[in-house]
């Protein structure tokens, strides 16, 4: 089977918490005339079954390029020697014999950047033909892929739970499926984000219209059995698996308050959390679990540090790269411009003093990262979990032929003080990860954990 292409939804809906609407415009804003320069509506062209073989080159060009003078880890493209990718790329490119092949090809080559702010996504029109999934999702636990949630009640009927280990998938051992399937064309920026993706995001995904994937199961008790799992539409799947509220709140025993922050897509967390706050402010202890959130706006998560502060904290330093001509010219090094975020002060009329724990996630993405990164600088609490996904930025968005779409990753994230954590994520103080048999007993490991050390 080819590599895996993902289109505009999964960034929508999955990755970051950007809106599919401001996705599916194209970028910029400039006059017409201005936009001649970098968006010209010449390279984007309608979609097509099999684009011609000019737009094909054309639109490889029109990434390699960008990518070129914009993405901002400079030394990666010096390692891979991005010319000569681009060369052996072209008749790639022109072999394709379709678009959804084409965008294949294009996502292969993304994916050697291995960044995660950094992706190609193809034309909605192919939703159906690369993003069919059956109703449950997975995650990877101890290096077993496990089911996750089963949306379906007819799965649920033939046995498929929360805990049952997927062992094969079409006769082939799960993780060589991963591996071979999808992992060619997944762009991540560390192990623990590649992991997420595959085995979080992308697991099982194809075309509505090939077999249902039949999977080798074995469920606790060690027996195995076989099931064909039929794929649904995107849509479909959205619509049964629901969405996450960005905003959760529980009472823990011992008087400690959970609250989940699922989504900084808009304000709707910070606001939840400030309306509630009168009911947090009683805890003797916070519990904030962003292992679920892929991000969105910086300023939300830190509307909620601003709470536990008690004086003004740094978020973190940014880094772009400046493209001089004349010093290329004269030989002259080409300086990054850098910059030191806002300082945000504390939160004159809310303010939580008492003791905070973190959870974190390789699934912690994007501005949830930027909120653990203020967080752990502050040491204000402690962080809990696993390490992060270890990538964020701000992308630039490039339409392509065919309606597809580019984002390419243009700021650097460090911490204040200039330490790096993309590429490695943000590593937690109390390291706690689940296991198969924690999972299979209802048990959240790294909620516990933190509730341990909270007492302490």
């Amino acid at each position: 089977m080819a590599n895996r292409i993902i289109s505009r939804a999964v960034l929508a809906a999955a990755l970051t918490g950007t809106a599919a609407s401001s996705l599916a415009q194209t970028p910029g804003k400039a006059s017409d005339f201005d936009a001649r320069l970098f968006d010209s509506p010449a390279l984007a062209t309608p979609y097509r079954d099999n684009l011609s073989d000019d737009e094909k080159v054309a639109g490889l060009s029109k990434f390699w390029s960008e990518v070129k003078y914009n993405f901002v880890y400079v030394d990666k493209l010096k390692q891979l020697d991005w010319d000569r990718l681009y060369l052996e790329y072209l008749p790639k490119v022109r072999a394709t014999a379709s678009t959804a092949e084409y965008y294949r090809v294009l996502a292969e080559l993304c994916a050697k950047l291995q960044d995660g702010h950094t992706n190609v996504y193809a034309p909605a029109q192919l939703d159906d033909e690369t993003m069919a999934r059956p109703l449950l999702s997975t995650w990877l636990v101890e290096d077993r892929v496990l089911l996750r949630q089963v949306f379906d009640p007819a799965l649920i009927k033939q046995g498929l739970a929360p805990g049952v280990e997927i062992v094969a998938v079409d006769g082939e051992p799960a993780r060589a499926y991963a591996g071979r399937v999808l992992a060619p064309g997944v762009s991540a920026s560390t192990p623990q984000d590649l992991d997420n993706r595959i085995y979080g995001l992308e697991f099982l995904m194809g075309s509505l219209k090939d077999a249902a994937p039949r999977l080798t199961l074995r469920d606790a008790a060690g027996n195995t059995f076989e099931r064909a799992v039929p794929r649904a539409s995107w849509e479909r799947f959205v619509a049964a698996r629901g969405r996450a509220e960005p905003f959760e709140l529980r009472m823990l025993p011992g008087n400690v308050a959970y609250v989940a922050l699922n989504s900084f897509r808009d304000d709707r967390a910070a606001d939840a959390f400030l309306a509630a706050f009168d009911r947090i402010k009683g805890a003797s202890a916070l519990v904030i679990d962003v292992r679920a959130n892929s991000g969105g706006n910086s300023s939300v998560g830190y509307r909620v540090l601003q709470t536990l502060a008690d004086k003004p904290f740094q978020p973190g330093k940014w880094a772009t790269r400046q493209y001089l001509p004349a010093y290329r010219a004269w030989q002259r090094p080409l300086p990054d411009h850098e910059q030191v975020g806002e300082a945000r002060a504390p939160d004159p009329a809310h303010h939580f003093g008492k003791p905070v724990a973190v959870l974190t996630s390789g699934a912690t993405y994007s501005a949830a990262e930027d909120f653990a990164v203020a967080f752990d600088a502050m040491r204000r609490g402690i962080l809990v979990g696993g390490a992060t996904g270890g990538s964020t930025g701000q992308p630039l968005k490039v339409a392509l032929p065919g309606g597809g779409i580019a984002r390419i990753c243009t700021k650097a994230d460090t911490y204040a003080d200039g330490r790096r954590w993309v590429g490695k994520g943000i590593a937690p103080d109390v390291v706690a990860t689940p296991t198969v048999s924690d999972v299979r007993q209802g048990r959240d490991t790294v909620l516990e954990t933190a509730l341990v050390h909270l007492r302490k």
